[in-house]
């Protein structure tokens, strides 16, 4: 009678069994472009950085194991002496980080290879004749990840990797999941064709978290999604801020010290000319945060970095321009001369100055760095 019982159970079970499910996370980025961290210009877009990616995956990895981490691609900057920087520091940490994977497609600005810092086995392109697919497993789950639209679909779960924004994804029939590096923001998942689809958040300001619930097969039977956020709450890892660091002094001597050009060469004379005709709108000028604007970037450690400088300066990346406090001090922080125009002109010929418009303010008061600005109301903070 046990016997006949304990067989009984046995068969009962295999079902169960054969529908036990596995779960796996694909935790990704994409469209990083080059921001490294938060550029602190707002108390709004303080969100993101690779410091504090790395920080997450250490202190939460253990929890969300398995996963497998990837980055969708569109995540180098711009082929400047800066963005150079900027793309090899990123690798670097990424290095630190361990993606399974990084996407590099041929119209980045910048080809990996020509960087001082390279990519390891990790990359897929979509270059033909380089490396296009990489698998990984996690125990006895199997992953293809390719950045081939028309590759083979090799394993039981196969994820493609894209730049192609979301209205563009045609035949992607058999990619279970298609993630995309086109800058698109999609709060949710959306699917086509049966594929599951995402995209990286902009800027690296959130990291993408999906789970993925897997039959007897391997295949997606289920799915969530989450933004994971990358505030200031998130402990920063000391090895990736020690990479931005070196960044920051790299990025300084782009800013190597010359002999300040003679004043007849240049159209910019500095507050302390303008004070000499116009006292009380330079005393008014000194209660706004304009005059205070070097200061900011020195209280961040930015006052070395020419995409932070240009903002905060006067005639910065111009002839006569502010070039470095110890060069041109005269010429620090948003003074007379960024809205109203170079004085030299005015001065000796008693030409107009320039009117100040919205398009002058947006040049630096933009969506990212500034992303509630309104020009009536903040014309009204420095009028005068």
């Amino acid at each position: 009678m046990l016997r006949i019982f304990v067989f009984t159970l046995a068969i009962a079970l295999l079902p169960l069994k054969a529908q036990a499910q596995e779960s796996l996370q694909i935790l990704y980025t994409g469209a990083i472009k080059g921001e490294l961290e938060p550029c602190g210009c707002s108390p709004e877009t303080q969100s993101g950085g690779l410091a504090r990616l790395s920080g997450f995956l250490m202190e939460e990895g253990g929890s969300l194991k398995p996963f497998i981490l990837i980055d969708a691609g569109n995540s180098l900057a711009e082929d400047t002496a800066q963005g150079r920087l900027k793309s090899e520091a990123l690798l670097r940490s990424f290095a630190v980080m361990g993606y399974d994977a990084l996407a590099f497609f041929k119209s980045a600005a910048v080809p990996p290879a020509s960087l001082n810092v390279r990519p390891g086995k990790n990359a897929i392109t979509d270059i033909p004749g380089q490396r296009r697919s990489i698998e990984t497993r996690r125990g006895e789950i199997r992953v293809n990840i390719s950045a081939d639209p028309k590759g083979l679909k090799k394993g039981p779960l196969n994820v493609l990797l894209t730049e192609k924004p979301v209205t563009g994804l045609k035949n992607v029939s058999g990619w279970d999941v298609v993630i995309t590096s086109s800058g698109e923001l999609l709060d949710e998942p959306v699917r086509i064709e049966g594929s599951i689809i995402i995209s990286g958040y902009p800027k690296g300001e959130k990291l993408g978290v999906l789970k993925l619930s897997l039959d007897s097969h391997g295949k997606v039977s289920g799915f969530s999604h989450r933004w994971q956020p990358l505030g200031k709450e998130v402990k920063e890892d000391a090895r990736v801020r020690a990479i931005l660091k070196e960044y920051d002094t790299k990025v300084a001597a782009l800013l190597v010290e010359k002999e300040k050009e003679a004043a007849s060469l240049g159209p910019y004379l500095g507050e302390a000319a303008c004070v000499e005709c116009h006292e009380p709108f330079s005393e008014s000028w000194k209660a706004t945060r304009h005059a205070r604007a070097f200061e900011t970037l020195e209280r961040v450690g930015k006052s070395k970095d020419p995409e932070c400088v240009v903002c905060h300066t006067t005639g910065f990346g111009e002839a006569g321009g502010f070039y470095s406090k110890k060069a041109t001090p005269g010429l620090a922080d948003v003074q007379c001369e960024v809205c109203h125009g170079p004085g030299k002109d005015h001065v000796r010929e008693g030409k107009a100055t320039m009117a100040v418009d919205r398009s002058l303010c947006l040049r630096c008061h933009t969506a990212a760095t500034s992303p509630f600005f309104d020009y009536e109301s903040y014309r009204e903070r420095i009028k005068h």
